[in-house]
C-alpha cells in the first residue's frame, strides 16, 4: 500500500477543498494517508495522524504538498534527508516548483501507477564558524542569503573560492543559489536562470556598488567562504527564513549539500513552459 504524507498549508485559498479531494482521490485508491494532527477532523477521515512532521515523513512514502513554493520549501530538507519523493500541488501564486495546478488533480492517481517522472534538485549547505567552532548549519534548496537587518548599511564582503578571492565588494548583501533558486530571489537580484536539474553554485550580489559587479556561476564542487567587515547589524538567512544575526569575525562556509530533492512531475510540463507561463505573465 502507497502511503502518501499530505502536507498542506491550509491559509492559501483553495488548500482546503483541494486537500479534502486530494485525500479522497487517493484513498479510494487504496492509498495510505497520512496527516499531521495540525490539520482539522473533518479533513483526516480514516487517515493515519502522525504527531508531528518529522515522523509523517518517516512513515510515507511519497510527500504531496497542497500551497505554494514556501509550503515545498518548508519541508524540502526533511524530505531529502529521508529520501522521499515529493509532489507539489500548487494554489499559491507563482508555485514555480509544484508541478500541478489544482485542475490537474484528476491526475493524482498516477502516483499510484507510477506514471510520473522525478527530478533530483542539488541543495546547498552552509556552516557559521566562529573562534569556538561551528555556531549553526544550514540546509537550503533555493538560497543562502547574506544581507543587513534593520540599518540599511552596506558592507565590504570578501568571497573566496577554495581560498582564491573571486570577489570583494561593497553591497546590501550576497545571494547564493541552486539552480532551482535562480527562479527567486536571485532573479530578482538580476541574477540569470538556470535549468534546474543542473549542478552549480549561483553567486549574486545584491545591490552593488559598483558599475561591473555580475552574477557568476561556479562548480558545484566549490567551497565558497564569505568575510565581511560588518558596519551594523547583518545576518543570515536559508529559504527565507528569519534571518540569524552574525558577528564580524564570523566565517561563512557554502557548498553543495550532500541531500538532494527528489520533485515529481505528473503533467508533464518541461521547466522552458513553465518560464512562459508563469514568469512571463504580467502580476496579477
Amino acid at each position: 500500500m502507497l502511503r502518501v504524507f499530505i502536507y498542506p498549508n491550509l491559509e492559501k485559498p483553495h488548500a482546503w477543498e483541494l486537500t479534502k479531494n486530494a485525500s479522497r482521490l487517493l484513498s479510494g485508491l487504496g492509498c495510505g494517508i497520512i496527516f499531521t494532527d495540525s490539520v482539522p477532523g473533518e479533513l483526516t477521515d480514516n487517515a493515519i495522524i502522525s504527531g508531528s512532521i518529522k515522523e509523517a515523513v518517516t512513515l510515507c512514502d511519497i510527500i504531496v504538498t497542497i500551497g505554494g513554493d514556501g509550503t515545498i520549501l518548508n519541508i524540502a530538507e526533511l524530505a531529502a534527508r529521508e529520501k522521499r519523493k515529493l509532489l507539489g500541488i500548487n494554489c499559491g501564486r507563482l508555485g514555480f516548483m509544484a508541478s500541478m495546478e489544482a485542475e490537474d488533480l484528476d491526475k493524482l492517481g498516477k502516483l499510484c501507477t507510477g506514471e510520473y517522472t522525478t527530478e533530483s534538485r542539488m541543495m546547498l549547505s552552509a556552516s557559521v564558524t566562529r573562534r569556538d567552532g561551528v555556531v549553526s548549519s544550514y540546509t537550503a534548496l533555493n538560497d543562502i542569503v547574506i544581507t543587513h537587518g534593520f540599518n540599511y548599511n552596506m558592507n565590504d564582503f570578501t568571497v573566496m573560492a577554495d581560498d582564491i578571492k573571486i570577489s570583494s565588494l561593497r553591497a546590501d548583501g550576497l545571494i547564493f543559489s541552486t539552480p532551482t533558486g535562480a527562479s527567486a530571489y536571485s532573479l530578482s537580484a538580476g541574477g540569470p536562470l538556470i535549468e534546474p536539474t543542473l549542478d552549480c553554485i549561483e553567486f549574486t550580489q545584491i545591490c552593488p556598488h559598483s558599475l561591473f559587479a555580475r552574477s557568476m556561476i561556479l562548480s558545484a564542487d566549490k567551497v565558497l567562504t564569505v568575510r565581511f567587515e560588518a558596519d551594523g547589524e547583518i545576518g543570515i538567512s536559508s529559504d527565507g527564513s528569519d534571518p540569524d544575526p552574525l558577528t564580524k569575525n564570523d566565517i561563512i562556509s557554502i557548498g553543495r549539500s550532500p541531500y538532494r530533492l527528489d520533485l515529481i512531475d505528473i503533467t508533464g510540463d518541461n521547466y522552458f513552459k513553465s518560464i512562459g507561463s508563469k514568469l512571463m505573465q504580467p502580476a496579477k
